[in-house]
């Protein structure tokens, strides 16, 4: 297998298309999963790394936050194909070393896509750029501290900013928080403003927690659960797990989708014989093709039915002892459910009438039931209302605290979660600030800081001096794409702790610097006290350690504590109240301190050395208590409020291709949808094209409009796709250019990346053939 990093990019005329897949997994997820991983990292890296993922002696998959069983036994194949992808680009002997910096200008690889990029391989060693510089250049670990340390003493720490990626793991976050803090500013963007965080505002005031209620046995033992707004095939494989297992014990499974996705239809297990030559497993017994933005209307519609069912038959639907015990708020709820209008809500949703009754009766007829979301609910203006609908679903029958029953946010990037609970939130609570105070013997600042958008907005008007970014990818993983990369370029000083070359590396500061890590897979041991290991929360609260075994492919890598512990040292001298230096060379001292700082994580170096880890308290499941302001769960009352496109245009939702993981391209292949070699395509409705005035591959110009203003983003293909009507898809983050960046859900401030308005106007090549 050939193991060098590609020279050719995405050549978008190669693009083929071809019928969408009704099945996932299979022998041939098995077969790519190897091919990827022995092409990338060899035969002998590739059966190390698969043989300890996921294990309790081994590492964390870098993909997503899916949890393991803590109750039985695990499966030796405890990934799925795309967690086999993110471990194979991250445990790839591909190397970026500091003569492929010198062999390319800056001015070729901004011309480069994400994905040839990411696979050039891992960075080996420091590079810096500096004002009028070309090229990246070799600095060395000494010097890049002194110049972080130099910008951030030359400034105020308001124009300093930290962004985190989910891959960061609990120790890191916390000391990395506690960086910023020390220097006086909250401002810690994260990747979880721009997908999550619109769960966390409906949760938190609703149900006393920002977190999902259920375990993975809850998921087993379901009767019903709902799939909404989710790919699981693609974005979370090894849920189709534990969906079949609902399926296997008798529970019912509903997706609502505005894209009939193949995980979601039939799965084929490669570990069950009937995955492998047989049909499969019917995953969806229902699937409610909804409109983008619809799913508001349709759990108000929901609610009244079911609150009408209870009406005739008095006791059989709503837990009255619950709700009069455990709530707030019932009766202004049951009035605004008294009436619905079927006209608006079919509109609403593209449902027929039918199709929502019988999704309520199955709801009245279950007594567990589990809903659960990811983004296609979060990204959109009334995103927080949608939510809160959920939770009055759920309240309403009672559906917290039992087995099999209640919210599952389904949480993307690995650790996303666990970087929140150690703090990296630009809102912090009072009594977390206090705790940290006590913990550490000075005052941590109060002021609220910037999230995402804000702080896209602080780069734009030349407000950010120090842009600090733990992993990720943010000039890429933003919206407003011109506006953003043209921010970035106005901070002093850039600094990107990463493992490979992303987008962000190139969209840089006046004085720029890349500093290589230590990945997921990697050996941690140049350290006084040996090999050490970092931990990770899960979906479902679960704390348990990560540990890498490879060599890692230079010597010159930093884990990241020891990065965060050096650049304040660099900073504040060996006479901060805060011992880096320990922390960095053992890290059970960072867990001694989160011990004492964050509730739950009491004796937490014993507890995390345990098989299974531990799981956080959580009171909804665990006591069906509610740790609320008036220690109660409230139901909410929100206006009917839905997407509507004028004449000529569609609504459009951004979605990840089969071969990426956000902004990270493994490949070209969306293997599902049946797109391969290319990424710059519009999903649409055949009939919806031909309305229009548009045919199957017609190039286009997409062009969208908000408040008055306009996005354009050229040369996209269209492609005849049965998503739903007045509804369109690309990918993210390509059709990132289209959403404003003044487009965010309310109260959480999260990008729309699932309520653009589009239209499209016929694409007209230029003499340079662009």
């Amino acid at each position: 297998m050939n193991r060098q990093a590609p020279q050719q990019d995405i050549n978008e005329d190669d693009l083929q298309v071809h019928a969408p897949k009704r099945s996932a997994a299979g022998v041939k997820a098995v077969t790519v999963a190897l091919e990827r991983g022995i092409a990338q990292a060899g035969v002998s890296r590739t059966v190390r790394s698969m043989l300890r993922v996921n294990q309790r002696d081994g590492f964390d998959c870098p993909g997503c936050a899916w949890p393991e069983t803590i109750t039985g036994r695990r499966s030796p194949a405890e990934f799925c194909e795309n967690g086999a992808k993110a471990i194979a680009e991250e445990s790839t002997t591909r190397t970026v070393t500091p003569e492929f910096w010198a062999s390319h200008s800056l001015a070729e690889l901004e011309d480069k896509t994400e994905y040839w990029l990411g696979s050039q391989g891992r960075i080996t060693e420091p590079v810096v750029l500096r004002p009028g510089d070309t090229h990246y250049s070799r600095i060395s670990w000494g010097d890049a501290f002194a110049l972080i340390a130099e910008h951030i003493k030359a400034t105020t720490p308001d124009r300093c900013v930290f962004y985190t990626s989910g891959r960061t793991a609990n120790e890191t976050a916390f000391m990395y928080q506690l960086f910023a803090r020390s220097l006086g500013t909250n401002n810690l963007p994260d990747c979880s403003n721009m997908c999550h965080e619109s769960s966390g505002s409906a949760l938190n005031p609703t149900i006393g927690i920002g977190k999902g209620t259920v375990s993975l046995d809850d998921l087993h033992a379901a009767q019903l659960i709902l799939v909404v707004g989710q790919n699981p095939g693609t974005n979370h494989p090894r849920m189709l797990g534990a969906l079949k297992e609902c399926k296997d014990a008798g529970g019912k499974v509903v997706a609502v989708n505005p894209l009939p996705e193949a995980g979601l239809l039939n799965f084929k297990d490669p570990q069950s014989v009937n995955g492998v030559i047989g049909s499969g497993t019917t995953i969806a017994d229902e699937f409610l093709q909804i409109k983008v933005g619809g799913d508001l209307a349709l759990f108000q519609a929901l609610g009244h039915l079911l609150l009408e069912e209870e009406k005739r038959n008095p006791g059989t639907v709503v837990d009255r002892a619950f709700v009069e015990s455990q709530t707030d708020g019932f009766e202004a709820y049951a009035e605004a459910r008294a009436t619905l209008d079927w006209e608006v809500t079919e509109k609403a949703t593209g449902l027929r009438r039918d199709e929502i009754t019988k999704l309520a009766d199955m709801m009245a007829k279950s007594k567990a039931t589990i809903i659960c979301w990811a983004l296609g609910l979060t990204q959109q203006p009334h995103s927080v209302d949608t939510l809160r609908e959920i939770i009055n679903l759920l309240l309403l029958q009672g559906n917290f605290g039992k087995p099999g029953a209640g919210a599952c946010p389904v949480r993307g990037h690995s650790n996303v979660q666990g970087d929140r609970t150690m703090g990296i939130w630009e809102k912090p609570k009072e009594e977390f600030l206090q705790a940290l105070d006590r913990e550490f013997g000075f005052t941590m600042p109060r002021e609220h800081g910037y999230d995402s958008v804000e702080t896209q907005h602080a780069l734009e008007n030349g407000e950010v001096d120090v842009f600090v970014s733990m992993g990720g990818n943010f000039a890429a993983a933003g919206s407003d794409t011109a506006a953003l990369e043209a921010g970035m370029r106005t901070a002093g000083l850039t600094v990107h702790i990463s493992t490979k070359p992303n987008r962000a590396h190139v969209v840089h500061g006046k004085t720029s610097l890349i500093l290589p890590t230590l990945g997921r897979t990697d050996t941690d041991d140049k350290h006084p006290g040996g090999r050490q290991f970092l931990s990770v929360e899960d979906s479902m609260s679960v704390i348990h350690k990560t540990q890498g075994r490879l060599e890692p492919v230079s010597e010159h890598l930093l884990s990241e504590p020891v990065i965060v512990a050096r650049m304040a040292q660099a900073v504040f001298g060996d006479e901060h109240k805060v011992d880096w230096r320990s922390m960095a060379e053992d890290y059970d001292v960072i867990r001694n301190h989160i011990s004492r700082v964050i509730p739950g994580f009491e004796d937490f170096n014993t507890r995390v050395r345990s098989r299974n880890g531990f799981v956080l308290p959580n009171p909804p499941r665990d006591t069906r208590t509610f740790a609320t302001d008036i220690g109660k769960a409230r139901f909410t009352v929100s206006p009917l409020e839905y997407l509507e496109a004028p004449a000529g245009h569609l609504i459009l939702q951004t979605v990840r291709s089969h071969d990426q993981y956000n902004t990270t391209f493994y490949g070209v292949d969306d293997r599902y949808r049946g797109i391969s070699e290319g990424r710059r395509v519009i999903l649409v409705h055949p009939d919806d094209l031909t309305e229009l005035g548009f045919e199957d591959r017609d190039l286009v110009d997409v062009i969208s409009t908000f408040a008055g203003t306009e996005r354009r983003a050229d040369r996209f293909r269209l492609i005849a796709y049965p998503t739903a009507r007045g509804c369109a898809a690309a990918y993210f983050p390509e059709a990132n250019a289209l959403v404003h960046r003044e487009l965010v859900a309310r109260e959480s401030n999260t990008p729309g990346y699932k309520a653009m308005v589009v239209r499209f106007v016929p694409h007209v090549s230029t003499p340079e053939g662009k």
